[in-house]
């Protein structure tokens, strides 16, 4: 099997790294920090190239995912698990900058991720194409605008896919966790349920991804939770939430 994963450096995706190298898997890893990219490279089994690039930059990502599909032959899933979270508010100039970023490397890189291997996949009648979202894509969070846009704009973005590719024998799988303990989670000033280490998480993830899951919330308990939240009207949902506390912003945020 042969993986292309982005956002590798650490969090979900060096966890799902390690997963899929476990399993056997060849892989092509992408993130900024080519240091940590060499020292995960070195940690795992099996053979993987390392792509030390930010997935804002379209044309180093597509040349990349073009690379790694040459090497290996044909890719058979890509995973789309790059990401920022950091708090947002619209009332303030600065932010309006930070909101672009997120949007930027939270759902646009996905698309640029997917690009380059569908036509080939096409072909071939078979690939994997998955995005991990979040289920702050469910209902907007305070001070989490520019996240939970992105992660809502991200699962309805691959709905269309699904059903788009539908025939091809492309599989499009949507992961939405809930909270995994990261680097990007350790800055999180809230309480947060159902809590799951990251390469638990992994396990879990990777095995939707063989089942071809077109949607899957993990740990399962932040599914009902998620599913309770979209059901609340806005005039319970909002005095609800209007008290939580908010992500730090701009100064405080964290990638993979």
């Amino acid at each position: 099997m042969n993986v292309f994963l982005t956002g590798a450096s650490s969090g979900i995706g060096a966890a799902l790294a390690r997963e899929f190298a476990r399993r056997g898997a060849r892989l092509g890893l992408v993130a900024r920090r080519a240091d940590a990219l060499q020292a995960l490279a070195a940690e795992l089994s099996g053979p993987c190239q390392v792509y030390a690039l930010d997935v804002t930059d379209r044309e180093r990502l597509l040349a990349a995912a073009r690379d790694f599909d040459h090497r290996c032959g044909g890719t058979d899933v890509v995973v789309a698990s790059a990401g920022i979270s950091t708090g947002v508010q619209t009332e303030y100039y600065e932010d309006l900058e930070v909101f672009d970023r997120v949007l930027a490397t939270n759902l646009n890189a996905v698309v640029t991720s997917f690009h380059p291997f569908i036509g080939a996949m096409r072909k071939r009648r078979r690939g994997t194409l998955v995005a991990i979202a979040s289920v702050a894509g469910v209902r907007g969070l305070p001070g989490s605008e520019a996240y939970c846009a992105s992660k809502a704009a991200l699962i309805n973005y691959c709905e269309s896919l699904r059903v788009g590719l539908r025939g091809s024998g492309i599989r499009v799988v949507t992961i939405a966790p809930g909270f995994v303990r990261t680097p990007m989670t350790d800055a999180n000033p809230y309480p947060m349920p159902f809590l799951m280490d990251a390469q638990a998480f992994a396990v879990r993830a990777v095995d939707a991804i063989a089942r071809g899951s077109s949607y899957t919330v993990i740990p399962w308990q932040m599914a009902w939770v998620a599913k309770l939240l979209r059901a609340l009207p806005n005039w319970a949902f909002d005095p609800l939430l209007a008290g939580r506390a908010r992500k730090p912003r701009a100064s405080d945020v964290q990638r993979d």
